[in-house]
């Protein structure tokens, strides 16, 4: 579509976006379309001038998740859509690919109408292995610590931190901690258009115990990635269980315009699903010569449907 304008949209604490999405607005005006930054809450912004909006930099979005859903249910055209943002922003979707079928973290769920006891928390973690909590809506890795069971004083944190989080009426996750993120971390698979387009790993980020970082995302350690086979079959079929679980995708034919799938490996090599990101992905451009040039050409045709 000629002449198009188009949001990539941000937060107020990266008005002009992060710099690997930034790249992307020459790439479009060289396609013939006018894409600018704008900030998701933003009472000046007039969402309907727009031929479509990208959600892109939208990092603040966890602690306000309902006023942010309440904002993407009001966007004409939002690539992912709406109902495809409030699926993803609650981690409880795991739970539903582990239903069926795929590879997933084996997590224990802990909800806030439980009402548990810190001696209900204690015996919910697990006994021998380093473990991890965080809540079930979050971004960025924030509120997220590790720990180590053997400890008394590991668990004792542990406890403060998922009662803390339930005391805010949070959902919270306990996983075991995979001695293989410390060894060959984590991959993510990016997803354009519902077709494998290129891969990263990133190191090991959790350390230790929450430390409530004032930030919108722990540091990154990200290089380049070559997915292996069975990363590549475990992404897809993620990918496609996507696809059928969210009726906006199902209905329209339209695959999400961008995804990326994270996977860390299991004790005996296979590849377990840690998370899918629709909403606020990074995309790192920067790590696959032509990527953002292939994006920028399928927005191209999302616009033209």
């Amino acid at each position: 579509m000629p002449n198009a304008r188009i949001a990539l949209v941000t937060c107020k604490e990266l008005p002009d976006l992060a710099d690997d999405d930034a790249e992307l607005i020459p790439v479009l005006s060289d396609r013939g379309i006018d894409a600018e930054a704008a900030v998701w809450d933003d009472p000046a912004v007039r969402w309907d001038a727009y031929d479509l909006a990208i959600v892109r930099s939208t990092w603040d979005y966890a602690p306000r998740r309902e006023e942010f859903l309440a904002w993407a249910a009001r966007v004409p055209r939002l690539a992912n859509p709406s109902d495809a943002l409030r699926w993803n922003t609650d981690k409880h979707y795991i739970a539903q690919f582990g239903e069926a079928g795929i590879p997933v973290m084996a997590t224990t769920w802990l909800e806030p109408e439980r009402n548990f006891t810190p001696r209900d928390l204690h015996n919910r973690f697990p006994a021998r292995e380093e473990f991890v909590l965080k809540p079930a809506i979050g971004a960025g890795s924030l509120e997220a610590g590790r720990y180590t069971s053997t400890s008394a004083n590991s668990r004792g944190l542990a406890i403060r931190h998922a009662h803390r989080l339930l005391q805010e009426g949070r959902s919270v996750m306990v996983q075991r901690y995979l001695p293989s993120v410390d060894t060959a971390g984590e991959s993510g698979l990016v997803f354009f258009n519902g077709e494998y387009s290129h891969a990263i790993s990133k190191a090991a980020m959790l350390k230790g115990p929450d430390s409530e970082i004032a930030a919108l995302h722990r540091v990154e350690r990200v290089s380049c990635y070559q997915a292996t086979e069975q990363e590549l079959e475990t992404a897809r079929a993620v990918m496609q269980a996507t696809i059928a679980s969210i009726p906006a995708f199902a209905e329209s034919g339209q695959p999400p315009l961008y995804a990326r799938v994270d996977l860390v490996t299991n004790d005996d090599g296979t590849p377990v699903l840690m998370e899918l990101e629709l909403t606020e992905p990074s995309l790192f451009f920067s790590f696959c010569e032509g990527s953002r040039e292939r994006f920028a050409d399928l927005v191209v045709q999302r616009l033209a449907v």
